[in-house]
């Protein structure tokens, strides 16, 4: 197994440098590849940030490639959590924490609009300190 950098998942989705998008395509397709939770996190952001996908775009866009026969999440379970979420208004790196920290008794957070969105949701409760 191979665990691929957020660099390839992007070349993979994008395409923007025809070279590179079809090295990471043979890459993709024809090996076990492993995703760390973090190259997750990083490539929502790349995608959202640096090419404009939109919530919508990026959680069909990470859902397809998760989906991929030959590819390994860390954390499926809760990738698939922080995807959902952010399909209901989360933003997806608060819904990998949130997921992360389920069991806890609380999440605490300084951000009145994540406290918001989270407890909207229900699950473990997220309060400002």
């Amino acid at each position: 197994m191979l665990a691929i950098d957020t660099d390839l998942i992007v070349r993979y989705l994008v395409g923007d440098d025809p070279a590179q998008a079809a090295r990471a395509r043979r890459l993709i397709d024809h090996n076990d590849v492993f995703v760390c939770t973090t190259v997750l996190l990083e490539t929502e952001w790349v995608l959202r940030s640096v090419y404009g996908f939109s919530v919508a775009q990026c959680a069909r866009a990470l859902s397809d490639f998760a989906g991929l026969p030959r590819a390994s999440l860390e954390d499926a379970a809760t990738a698939a959590k922080a995807l959902a979420w952010m399909r209901q208004g989360l933003d997806f790196a608060d819904g990998l924490h949130l997921a992360q920290a389920e069991g806890c008794e609380a999440f605490i957070s300084f951000d009145r609009d994540f406290v918001k969105a989270a407890n909207a949701l229900g699950g473990i409760k997220v309060r400002a300190p």
